[in-house]
């Protein structure tokens, strides 16, 4: 039985990447990003959802990232894609705790969709296709929040 592990997610960064650096030159990324969905409740009012992931980026990306040949930053919209894994580690008080993250061996920065002055919910989203990624923003004119300006960190 074969299996796949794959993960893409859209959304904003939470703060700039840290950069570790080991012993032995190599280097890890971390990062959060947060995802969030709007929809309308029962009583048709507006509920946002933020979801916030915990991002590890290590190899040739890890070096880019660190050497500055990608920079990215708190509040930037990041495509990201990598697959899930669980770790678990004892804290100090000696509790076993588990850690989900993203191992991520793509991310990039997405152009903006639209001027930051137009920030409002209320307003529809139509995805600028010329300066966007290809394959990467919706086709569709679906509302959508640019949530550049109200972000929850």
């Amino acid at each position: 039985m074969a299996s796949l592990n794959k993960v893409i997610l859209i959304g904003r960064l939470g703060k700039d990447p840290e950069i570790t650096t080991f012993e032995n030159g190599n280097k890890k990324i971390s990062a959060t990003l947060a995802t969030s969905e709007r929809y309308r409740d029962r009583d048709q009012n507006w509920v946002e959802q933020t979801d916030w992931h915990n991002i590890v980026v290590w190899g040739n990306l890890a070096n880019d990232i660190a050497e500055g040949r990608r920079n990215y930053s708190k509040g930037d919209l990041m495509y990201v894609e990598g697959k899930l894994r669980t770790r678990q580690y004892t804290d100090q008080q000696g509790t076993v705790r588990y850690v989900t993250e993203v191992i991520a061996d793509k991310m990039m920065q997405m152009a903006p969709a639209r001027p930051a002055s137009q920030s409002s919910y209320g307003q529809p989203y139509t995805p600028n296709t010329e300066s966007a990624p290809t394959g990467y923003m919706p086709q569709n004119n679906a509302s959508m929040p640019d949530e550049g300006n109200d972000l929850p960190f």
